[in-house]
Parts: structure tokens; sequence; C-alpha cells
């Protein structure tokens, strides 16, 4: 189970001494409350025991073996240029799974089986089955084990994009090696990013009780339809706290769909990249909404190029969904099937414009993710006050391992200044100032000089291959 432990501080709003309280009688409290019938408390509790009933027997039980080799310890070389090696050793891990086919093909997460050279799985009834790593995607965190055998129980698959906040959820699997493991609760929230448990995430938040050993079990619905694998908690203890994230069944289901066909996932590619809106971005592009994908730099002959889309352009909706940011526009892309076209509604100055998108493939292997960590917003003083430029030059772009050879760069920046708070960094290199073109520092002298201590200095950057718009301004 992947745990995600944040600082945590306790905040009491009740202090000795001044704390305002009533004191009301019990009978007096209940008489006022609206109270469930209980027949329908009645009815919730026969459906819980009914849909875990049905679900349990599809959850399975994955232990695994890696070997793992500790720092060897010293430097003494023997002869011939051998190093003394410590030998490798087992370590065993345990997760859970989900059964989705009768003859054998289990979900569960990649960080379950990643490297496994053995992996056992234990049905509910106690049987034991060798599995096989079919295909695992890192970026989802998803695997498919695969068992040999047949009539298996099995999980229907629920449609994720209808779950909504206040939706009854269950989740079921094997925490702390307890095995057929139910707990019960709320869906808390729907399209969680930035949880930094893999590179696409849109995860589904749970009060659901999750503890390790859960990894890669099931998020059900009332019905008992399979609407998430869960992934990860969110814990200053590393047990549950009721924050938990499960990967929604609807990508999760197109990834495994695509690993057991071709036994990698095949995804949808903007051929561009593209950064949040900030408030601040927002101001200068004249938005709306705090939300949609700013085009911070477009493939040449990408599908975004072919589209017309250009730098600086805003995606607001793709095929009439609202894009809320530039995760989420990757996500719905990255789901789109290759070849398909979409529209695209965009903001260009100030006005909206459409465009057909046609999906391309995403590159096998991307390094870094297409958009850029936002920059804070910032006020005080002249906006490039305290940070030094100059020209790049061949020797300058190696020594400071630029991914250009031209153009301006950011070689040194005062600590504290507004341009190093609103997120500016030496060996940025300087694309654009105020949505003109920098060539060089003349051009960039050229532009910069005349802006007065509390003008918009709007910066298009490239941060190691990274491009993002860095806007500093003042009061």
């Amino acid at each position: 189970m992947r745990v995600i432990r944040p600082y945590v501080g306790c905040l009491w709003l009740c202090a000795a001494g001044f704390c305002l309280t009533q004191v009301v009688p019990v009978e007096r409290a209940w008489a006022g409350a609206n109270l469930i019938p209980v027949a329908a408390a009645h009815d919730l509790q026969a459906q819980i025991k009914g849909t875990a009933a049905k679900v349990i027997p599809a959850v399975v039980s994955i232990a695994s073996t890696v070997m793992v080799r500790d720092q060897a310890f010293g430097d003494e070389a023997l002869p011939f240029g051998l190093f003394k090696e410590p030998p490798a050793r087992r370590q065993y891990g345990q997760g859970s799974g989900v059964i989705v086919t009768a003859d054998g093909y289990i979900i569960t997460n990649n960080h379950v089986v990643a490297d496994a050279v053995n992996v056992e799985v234990i049905l509910a009834d106690r049987r034991q089955f060798k599995g096989r790593v079919v295909a695992t995607d890192p970026k989802t965190d998803v695997a498919v084990v695969k068992i040999q055998t047949t009539n298996l129980p099995t999980v229907s698959w629920g449609d994720s994009s209808r779950l909504a906040v206040g939706d009854f959820v269950l989740a079921i699997g094997n925490p702390l090696g307890l095995s057929r493991t139910v707990t019960f609760g709320i869906v808390s929230a729907v399209g969680r990013a930035d949880v930094g448990v893999a590179d696409f995430e849109d995860f589904i938040q749970t009060d659901a009780p999750i503890n390790p050993g859960n990894s890669g079990g099931a998020l059900v619905n009332i019905n008992g339809e399979l609407v998430g694998i869960n992934t990860a908690i969110a814990s200053p203890t590393g047990g549950s706290v009721g924050v938990g994230f499960a990967i929604p069944s609807n990508m999760a289901k197109s990834a495994m769909q695509s690993l057991i066909k071709t036994g990698r996932v095949v995804r949808g590619f903007l051929g561009a990249s593209t950064q949040d809106v900030t408030p601040a971005l927002g101001k200068i592009f004249r938005l709306p909404d705090v939300k949609g994908a700013i085009v911070t730099d477009v493939q040449a002959k990408g599908s975004a190029e072919k589209a017309g889309l250009r730098r600086g352009d805003v995606v607001a909706r793709f095929d009439g969904r609202d894009v809320m940011d530039s995760g989420h526009l990757r996500n719905l892309i990255a789901a789109a099937t290759v070849g398909s076209k979409h529209r695209l509604d965009i903001v260009r100055d100030s006005k909206s414009l459409q465009a057909e998108l046609t999906v391309q493939e995403a590159p096998r292997e991307r390094a870094k993710r297409n958009q850029g960590e936002a920059a804070p917003d910032s006020t005080s003083q002249h906006p490039l006050s305290g940070v030094v430029f100059d020209d790049i030059t061949t020797p300058l772009a190696r020594q400071m391992d630029l991914p250009v050879n031209n153009g301006v760069v950011v070689t040194d920046i005062e600590e504290g200044s507004l341009a190093e708070s609103s997120g500016l960094q030496p060996g940025d290199v300087i694309l654009e100032l105020n949505r003109q073109p920098i060539p060089n520092f003349s051009v960039f002298q050229r532009l910069a000089d005349p802006m007065k201590p509390n003008d918009l200095a709007l910066l298009l950057i490239n941060r190691q291959g990274t491009v993002l718009y860095i806007p500093v301004r003042g009061e």
C-alpha cells in the first residue's frame, strides 16, 4: 500500500476557559433529530451484506517475492577488478487483487508485483495458485496477473464516471494479512490529482478505511460493481485515517485491456505541453474562471499543431467537457483512441475558438510530465530586479547543461527577490517576455528596460525541456 505521510497539525477549537457549551438532555436532543426509519436502516444493512457476500469471493490475496541486494559495505577491491558484493536476499510483500474474468485474469497495482520473481495468488476459498505477471503499467500503477484455472467468481465493472461525492462504497481486500476484510464509507472526492503515486492520476478519494495490504483490492459501489482499485492512503501514522485513494475503474479497465492485448498501454497525446491556470495567469489571459490548460509549447508536426493550436492558447473544453487543469486534459486525451477526432474549445486573446484534434499516440517513454509546476503568485517591486540574464553561448550552454544553444538565460537570481519568489530559477531559458519572442539579450533588454516597478513580466521559460509560463508582477 502506498502511504503518503503529510505533516498534520491539530487545532483544538475548544480550549480550556474558552469553550461555550450548552447542556441539552439526551431525550430533547434525540426528539429534535431527523432519524432514519429502522426499516430503512435494515434495508441498507441488508444491501451491504449482500454486496459484500457477492464481491468477497472475487477478491484475492497476492504474495510477491522480490530479490533485493543491500548496500555494499566498504570499498575494498578483490583481485581481477572484482568488488565485494553482498548476496541478494528475498523480500516478501503482500497485497490484494480482483478477479475480472472467469479464466483467471486479475487486476492489481503495479507496486504490488513490480520486479517480483514469484507471485502466489490465494483465493477467498483458500485455494492457492502460482500467478504470472502479464504486464504492468507504472504510469497508472496498474498490473495484470493471470492464474491457470477456470470458472472463477468475478466482479462486474462499474462506470466510475457516474460516481458522485456522498455515494456509498465498500473497500474489500486483505489489509495487514487479514483476508476477506470489508470496510464501508462514502466517496469523499473525485478527480484527485497530484497525490504523488503515479504519472496519470484521477483518483477517487474515500473514507472507507484502507490499510497496508489493501493495495490492488476492490472499491465497489452499493450494487457490487467495481468502481475503483484501492491504491494509496494519506496518513501520518501509516494506518488509515479516512483518506484513501483508488484508481477509477474506467482508467483501470482501459489500462488492463491494453496490457492484455499489447503488453503495454497505448495512450493518446496532445502533441503539446500545457500548464495549469493559476489566479495570476487567469487575470493575465483574461479568463472568466481559474481553470483550463494553457498551451506552453507545440510539437512540430504534432496533433496540436495540425489542429491549429498556438502557444498561449487556453484549452477550456474537450468534447464539451470543462477542462479543470492540465492534468485533467492530459487524462482525457490519454484515454482517447489514437486517431480519433475530438472538439477543443479554446480561448485565444480573449476570443473563443474551436479546433478539431486528431489524437496521436503518446511517445513510449517520456522522462517528464507535460505540464510544469505552476509558479506561485507574487507581489512587490520591479518585476525583474535582482535577476542576472546573459546571452547563451555554446560554452555557457555546456557549462549550465542548458537545453538550447542560443537565447537568453538566467545566470543568477537574488534570494527573496520578486522573480525568485515567483518561481524563476538559475538556468531558466527565456523564450518570451510578455508574449514577444526573445532571440537574444539585446531584444530582451529592449523590452525589459522600459518596464515600470508595477508592470507585469509574463515570462515563458524552458526549464530542462519543460516549457511553462511564470508571471512576475507587482501590486
